[in-house]
């Protein structure tokens, strides 16, 4: 194989075969927990200047040939001391990490092109003895610029690095402009490596697979800068994004083939994908930014790209998360998967998702930089407009609290519910479902009505469910050529029947003569009978019913249907004997003065009370 094919080779290997490495211990001298001193602008300045000039020779002298894992962990701790000297403190979280590189390399390149000005010219430690006592610098500024520049050393004012001299956040923001301004200047350092700001961009000065000396024989082609990135770079990002959306397409398939059955197991499917989502997104940044070293706004967008999927795989987990631990709780078996309760859980899981959701979008704003206020003042709006357009819904939702509250029907129970003016009643029915903005109940036709929980509770609701028996109340008619013996007759065998009935509940079934109808006398009977079924309740009605036919064949008489008797006779007149003594009796209480009208006296009221007797002669319970 020639040597063009082998570096091709080399190349397509390497480019599959980028993954995390684990660092070795890096050996940093003497004493490796000691911080770069940054006491004033000169000790900051030098601190930086030495640890780029370290940076810089560990990577000519050994990296380059050799890009061991401990050479590139002494590197990482190199250019970590570095961005020490640096305030990213008003850059966003997610692209420091950019910045902060990139800062180094272009100030070190610009400060070693510049003139410097003597050291003893340069502001120390002494200059700024008594400044934490009076708060105040003597005629001496809290910050220095290096003259004929806008480079400036400021300190820090407030937080974990108060009193610490770093460079500004503008010159680091700007460090990038000031390099492309000074990068044909000569050398005013000896520095280990010279044109490293240029080198970088096509350079890999961080891998651990693929060495420095490598890539510089790639083909020119290969190292030809597109929008400030090598093409072998842009070549190498494109194959692991694809190799990364390809793990996860699989994945999610996998993971939704599993979640198709219907068991606590199912749900945890659900969970793979976001989680292998979140996994996986910073192994693959931490290697590209690791192997292929991106600079400029693609490390700076890719990083901030990366860590907004993770953040959105967080809160894909935490919203599906939420939704599954409810319907575990709903698969319980004393929670029915249509009732309030259930619906009510998913609800609750839902806020619980929604808020941590909410959470995690404040999170990642505050990340990338965004304000607070504005988006606040956003949700204040949209909440205003949402609850506005929505007032229905929350009507009916409020419904189902009040459901929840009472209590006043279940799932499964047997209900009647508000007005029905058609005779035969058909608002009565099952309860199927009692949902957060409806309820459903299947009638006794088969059909099923759906009424918004605003409504249903607004209802008057009686539930059967809750009976703990069930009255059996009818009216029988029997015909008027009844005899007053044949009724008696008939009273005492309803309610013996019924007393000696097992499912009649009632020490002493209401059986009474209840008056005259238009064609018949009425028998009422009222008797509570032991069941809850109604079906069953059907059935014990059907039994008492053929027993009292059987009782109204018994006593000769039977049962009276509309009709009307046309008897034919003389008409034999009034009797005037009877009508001259009641005459006779309605002038003597007027002679008397002792006319019942409008009421009866209190003292015949008083002979009068309770001197009928009842019970009747001859029943049990008459007086003897």
């Amino acid at each position: 194989m020639s040597a063009k094919g082998k570096q091709w080779l080399l190349l397509c290997v390497t480019l599959v075969a980028l993954s995390a490495t684990i660092a070795a211990p890096a050996d940093t001298g003497k004493h490796p927990l000691e911080a770069p001193d940054l006491s004033s602008p000169r000790a900051t300045l030098n601190s930086f200047l030495t640890a780029g000039d370290d940076y810089l020779r560990l990577l000519s002298e050994e990296y380059w040939e050799n890009p061991s894992h401990a050479v590139v962990s002494r590197l990482h701790e190199l250019e970590t001391r570095a961005q020490r000297a640096l305030d990213l403190s008003k850059a966003p979280p997610a692209a420091r990490f950019g910045m902060g590189r990139d800062g180094v390399v272009y100030l070190y390149e610009v400060l070693s092109r510049i003139e410097l000005p003597p050291e003893a010219q340069i502001p120390d430690a002494a200059a700024y003895a008594d400044a934490q006592q009076k708060n105040q610098t003597h005629g001496k500024a809290a910050s220095w610029t290096i003259p004929h520049t806008e480079i400036t050393i400021a300190r820090v004012a407030d937080g974990l690095r108060a009193g610490e001299f770093l460079f500004s956040p503008s010159t680091v923001a700007r460090a990038g402009e000031f390099y492309r301004k000074t990068r044909s200047l000569p050398y005013r350092r000896d520095v280990p490596l010279k044109d490293y700001a240029e080198k970088r961009d096509y350079l890999s000065m961080a891998s651990s697979i693929i060495a420095p000396g490598t890539i510089e024989g790639f083909p020119d082609w290969l190292k030809r800068g597109v929008y400030e990135q090598a093409v072998w770079k842009w070549l190498a990002l494109v194959i692991v994004i694809i190799v990364t959306v390809a793990v996860f397409v699989l994945v999610h398939r996998v993971a939704r083939c599993g979640a198709r059955r219907q068991s606590v197991a199912s749900h945890l499917c659900h969970l793979v994908t976001p989680l292998t989502l979140l996994l996986l997104t910073p192994v693959v940044l931490d290697t590209v930014n690791r192997e292929l070293t991106l600079t400029g706004w693609v490390a700076e967008d890719l990083t901030i790209l990366a860590d907004a999927v993770a953040y959105f795989s967080l809160a894909w987990l935490a919203w599906a998360g939420s939704t599954i631990l409810a319907e575990a709780v709903i698969a319980l078996p004393r929670i029915s998967d249509q009732s309030l309760n259930a619906h009510l859980l998913r609800l609750a899981a839902r806020i619980a998702g929604g808020v941590a959701v909410i959470a995690i979008i404040f999170h990642v704003s505050s990340q990338l930089g965004a304000p607070l206020y504005g988006i606040v003042a956003g949700l204040g709006v949209g909440g205003i407009a949402i609850a506005l357009a929505a007032q229905n819904t929350i009507e009916h939702f409020i419904g189902s609290l009040n459901l929840f509250a009472d209590r006043p029907v279940r799932v499964g129970d047997f209900c009647r519910y508000g007005e029905d003016p058609t005779p035969d009643w058909q608002r009565i029915g099952f309860v199927e479902s009692i949902g957060l903005r409806s309820t459903r109940i299947r009638g006794i036709d088969n059909s099923v009505t759906t009424i918004p929980n605003g409504d249903f509770s607004k209802m008057h609701l009686v539930n059967y469910s809750l009976r703990s028996r069930m009255l059996l109340s009818t009216v029988l008619g029997l015909r008027y050529e009844t005899t007053d013996d044949q009724l008696r007759f008939v009273l005492a065998s309803l309610r013996s029947m019924l007393l000696a009935h097992p499912r009649v509940v009632d020490d002493e079934p209401r059986v009474r003569f209840a008056g005259f109808g238009d064609s018949a006398l009425k028998v009422e009977i009222r008797v509570n009978i032991n069941t809850t079924d109604p079906n069953e309740f059907r059935a014990i009605r059907e039994d008492i019913y053929l027993h009292v036919m059987k009782i109204v064949k018994d006593a000769g008489t039977g049962f009276a249907f509309p009709s009307r008797t046309v008897y034919h006779t003389r008409d034999g007149g009034l009797d005037a004997e009877r009508q001259q003594d009641a005459e006779a009796q309605v002038r003597a209480w007027c002679s008397a003065q002792e006319l019942p009208f409008p009421n009866f006296t209190a003292d015949y009221r008083k002979q009068t009370r309770n001197t009928l007797d009842y019970p009747p002669e001859g029943s049990p319970e008459a007086a003897d």
